[in-house]
């Protein structure tokens, strides 16, 4: 599932391809953006900012999330895509390859003065330049009775994260994914948490256990009812999330999380 690592791949992907490039064609097939046309343009760039994608064209930021579904490819003028074109929400064209961004969950355009207004709810960013960990830190204390599972997600507290990075880092930490913030040694989580995802962002299998065997790459995250890795007692599964909309499953091994 898309998290930071996988966004720092697909913007870099796209960086090293794009940059500097004129845009021949620009197709967003979103209504509020339908009619924009940024043909003529030049790409400056490409980054990832948390699981956010900005590829900035002249004066503007095109702004995409992948959400559960959503991919980037690249294809040379004229290959078949490997998905279906109903699926697209992005197309753009420039002279020796094409960009096509798949099932995006967000697609927004605006003038890239506004990057900051726009994105400045992000937290600190895991795999960023800038990386800050007292500040991810001291955000996460901000709440200290929310369950740590819920706070290592929310985005305004550190960018990067998805639900499987939240769910092995808990197991490895030993904390049960339900326990408050405030009852959590949060700076060695936070180091941890930088660690783990800056050692699987130039690769394209995720491994949190530090073995790529086929099924052997995660302690806990879908493993629901099989042999926890260190002890043998089965995983348990649950629901977890900031409110009824935005639950999302949770993993743990009973005997090695508290």
């Amino acid at each position: 599932m898309p998290e930071g690592d996988t966004l720092f791949r697909a913007a870099r992907n796209l960086n090293r391809e794009l940059a500097g490039h004129v845009v021949t064609g620009w197709d967003l097939r979103v209504p509020e953006y339908a009619t924009s046309d940024l043909t003529g343009a030049r790409i400056h760039g490409v980054i990832a900012r948390g699981k956010n994608l900005l590829l900035r064209v002249d004066e503007f930021t095109l702004h995409t999330h992948l959400r559960m579904e959503g991919s980037w490819h690249l294809y040379r003028p004229g290959s078949p895509w490997r998905r279906p074109a109903f699926q697209a929400r992005a197309v753009i064209d420039t002279e020796p390859w094409q960009a096509v961004g798949f099932d995006l969950g967000l697609v927004r355009l605006f003038p890239t003065a506004r990057e900051a207004e726009e994105l400045g709810h992000l937290g600190p960013d895991l795999l960023g330049p800038d990386w800050d960990a007292a500040e991810a830190v001291r955000r996460l204390t901000s709440d200290p009775a929310r369950p740590i599972a819920v706070a290592l997600q929310d985005q305004r507290n550190l960018a990067g994260l998805g639900n499987e990075y939240v769910n092995e880092l808990c197991f490895l930490r030993g904390v049960l994914p339900t326990r408050p913030v405030a009852a959590v040694d949060l700076p060695p989580l936070v180091d941890l948490a930088a660690r783990l995802i800056r050692a699987n962002r130039d690769r394209a299998q995720r491994i949190t256990t530090g073995d790529a065997r086929p099924g052997r790459s995660d302690w806990v995250f879908a493993r629901e009812r099989r042999p926890c890795r260190r002890c043998g007692t089965p995983i348990r599964k649950g629901r977890i999330g900031a409110d009824a909309t935005r639950l999302r499953d949770s993993y743990w091994c009973p005997r090695c999380q508290t």
